[in-house]
């Protein structure tokens, strides 16, 4: 009975069970029906229209069209620098099941309509067109016995070949004009990756040309014609080469930017910058293309039009750069007149705003005498990669280093003997400049002053023609402090490419003296940009730039802005107001009557820099071994002192050169400076 009772219970338990769990799989399917209903609702109601076009580009043929044209390139102004001209272009793909013979047909029938210049034909091209086109009298070339040969694999095809094209001679002679063209021709569509679009004929093609092989499409199998794009320089060679260059549509993507436009979503065929400015902003400026929809009947149907890519401005003014420019050149060939300046060929001019960073000039320029003239190329992009030894301009650097280390106070005299270490020379003054303070030792440049700064900032002991003990952590403290300036570190300037300069390896304790003048690391045209540009800033160093403004492409120019650079500061110099006005004070009297600097730049703008000079040695023999002395100058200024608005950096590597004749050395860099300035005023005003 009791048995019967519990067997009672535990049906009913198994009972309770089995029901709640049909409620709760009852629950589950209606949450899933609730589910799915509500994804066909969203499906069919709320997002139909998203999803048919969803399904309609799964089952869409898609195209793209050729490279759409790039944006513009304007300077600061508003004035145009670079655009695009469109270019005809005749060009082949082979097409399936295309022969030999049909290519040949091909390449006379356009050698008909079109003129091709076949001066770049070789040889080689033009006897393997007459073997395709004359495959019988090719094999007629070659005795019984290599066949044999070939059939037992004592010699291989090529070998064959190789046989055929020694031994035409006269079978070409008879070639006219109309065959040239056509081997030629022949010789372009076989050129590369079978797949892809060979160019034919491009930039020179007349509108009949182009109407004709359009005309003659049945002829033609695999020709067509299509617009190219190419970037036209509307100020000629001025600053050119910081513009950078674009990849050629007929190459696309060269194989070493391969990886990194492919990971940014390109195809191979683009257009793609290359270098400098055009690959730093390939982003902005790169265009969309005609998207198409391939049709049943193999037509093409546009479903989204492309458009040119992003305008840029840039902080140039381009005016402003040809002048300069020109000054450049004309001051190389002048200097060309003096003597001792067999050895100087080239210089740099750089100008910016301090307070944005902003590059308004940007020049560099090389002059080579050849054949009784002076050809100039351009040098622009050594401003970014070919360090120069500075000389006294770093002294501003110098006197701060002092200051923070309490090895130098104001009004801190000094007299300008030279310093004697044992068994090494004297090392001096340009001359003997007498008795000096911290502010005269800036104005008459003074290298034993800064000498015994950095002998006190190493916790040395001078005394004449005595030994000298340094601590050798002064080199860490000269570099930090000058590493903030900008000096022996990346200006992070918006350019691809940039260099560091040289960091000397050596210390002993001479080097750290040569090192307070600027006489042992080596700093970039750009670094020594950064260097005033953070003095006249009150100790902020900022990212120089060359971009200003990114506009969308509209009809009417510069109308649409859609991103614009923002002053990025970098960091602040590590010392005290008081510190920075003291040097700014030296650098005004260096610009004053008596100054090393006196004479640079009219006193009217209230400008105030630094001078520099320095030891150079050169490769004259391109032997690989330095062996010439050279001085090279460099300046740096700003304007106005008390508010600074523009900085010139002016630098003549190289300038003079010391010999058992002549110690007279060239003032070209001081006259670069005056007519830079000015020329700088003329266009922007005190």
């Amino acid at each position: 009975m009791k048995k019967s009772k519990q067997n009672k219970k535990n049906l009913k338990k198994i009972n309770e069970i089995i029901e709640k769990r049909y409620n709760i799989l009852i629950i589950i399917i209606l949450l899933i029906m609730s589910v799915l209903a509500f994804n066909l609702y969203n499906v069919q109601i709320l997002n139909n229209k998203y999803y048919i076009k969803k399904v309609k580009e799964l089952n869409q043929n898609i195209v793209y069209g050729n490279t759409a044209p790039r944006g513009r390139i304007y300077d600061r102004n508003g004035n145009l620098i670079v655009d695009n001209k469109g270019i005809k272009v005749i060009y082949y793909k082979k097409l399936t099941g295309m022969k030999t013979s049909d290519e040949i047909k091909v390449a006379y029938a356009l050698a008909n309509i079109i003129d091709v210049d076949y001066s770049k034909m070789t040889d080689e091209e033009l006897k393997d067109f007459w073997i395709k086109n004359n495959s019988k009298a090719a094999s007629d070339l070659i005795k019984d016995s290599e066949w044999k040969e070939l059939k037992k694999r004592k010699i291989t095809s090529d070998d064959i070949y190789n046989l055929k094209l020694k031994r035409i001679d006269k079978q070409i002679e008879d070639y006219n004009e109309l065959d040239l063209e056509a081997a030629y021709i022949y010789a372009l569509m076989n050129k590369g990756y079978s797949y892809s679009e060979k160019v034919i004929k491009k930039g020179n093609v007349t509108d009949q040309e182009y109407a004709k092989v359009a005309e003659n499409a049945e002829n033609l199998k695999g020709v067509s014609t299509k617009l190219d794009w190419e970037r036209e320089y509307l100020y000629g060679e001025t600053f050119k080469s910081i513009l950078g260059n674009v990849s050629k549509s007929e190459t696309g993507v060269p194989l070493e930017y391969k990886d990194y436009y492919l990971s940014k979503g390109y195809t191979l065929s683009d257009q793609v910058g290359i270098s400098y400015l055009e690959y730093q902003y390939d982003d902005y400026l790169k265009g969309i293309k005609n998207k198409y929809e391939i049709n049943k009947d193999g037509t093409y149907k546009l479903i989204e039009e492309g458009s040119r890519g992003n305008d840029i401005v840039l902080t140039i003014d381009i005016k402003l750069q040809q002048e300069v420019e020109k000054i450049i050149v004309n001051n190389l060939i002048r200097a060309k007149n003096e003597p001792n300046t067999e050895y100087y060929n080239k210089a740099f001019v750089i100008i910016t705003e301090p307070k944005t960073g902003e590059i308004l000039v940007m020049a560099g320029k090389q002059i080579v005498y050849d054949n009784g003239n002076y050809k100039v190329y351009d040098y622009t992009p050594g401003i970014l990669t070919s360090p120069v030894v500075a000389g006294s301009v770093v002294k501003g650097a110098s006197h701060i280093v002092g200051y923070n280390t309490k090895a130098l106070t104001f009004n801190e005299i000094r007299t300008d003997d030279c310093i004697k270490i044992a068994s090494t020379p004297e090392k001096c003054s340009w001359r003997y400049l007498g008795v000096l303070d911290d502010i005269t030792a800036l104005k008459y440049s003074s290298n034993t002053y800064q000498f015994r700064t950095a002998i006190k900032v190493g916790k040395g002991s001078y005394a004449y023609n005595q030994g000298l003990s340094l601590d050798l952590k002064a080199f860490d403290i000269y570099r930090k402090t000058f590493s903030e300036f900008g000096l022996g570190v990346k200006t992070e300037i918006d350019l691809p490419v940039e260099s560091l300069g040289f960091k000397g390896k050596s210390e002993v304790v001479g080097h750290l003296l040569d090192f307070s003048i600027g006489q042992y690391d080596t700093y970039t045209p750009i670094q020594l940009s950064q260097y005033i540009g953070t003095i006249a800033n009150d100790g902020v160093r900022v990212k120089p730039h060359l971009l200003k403004e990114v506009y969308k492409p509209t009809k009417e120019p510069l109308k649409e802005l859609i991103y614009k650079k923002e002053t990025q500061e970098l960091n602040k110099v590590t010392t005290e107001k008081q510190y920075m006005d003291r040097v700014k004070l030296g650098f005004k009297t260096v610009l004053e009557p008596y100054g090393t600097g006196s004479g640079y730049i009219d006193l009217s703008y209230k400008p105030a820099g630094k001078t520099g000079t320095s030891q150079s040695f050169i490769d004259t023999n391109l032997d690989g071994k330095i062996d010439t002395e050279t001085i090279s100058n460099t300046f740096v200024a700003y304007a106005p002192y008390d508010n600074p608005k523009v900085t010139f950096t002016i630098i003549s590597p190289d300038v003079s050169h010391r010999n058992n004749y002549s110690e007279y050395q060239s003032w070209a860099n001081g006259r670069i400076t005056q007519q830079v300035s000015q020329k700088y005023f003329e266009f922007y005003g005190g």
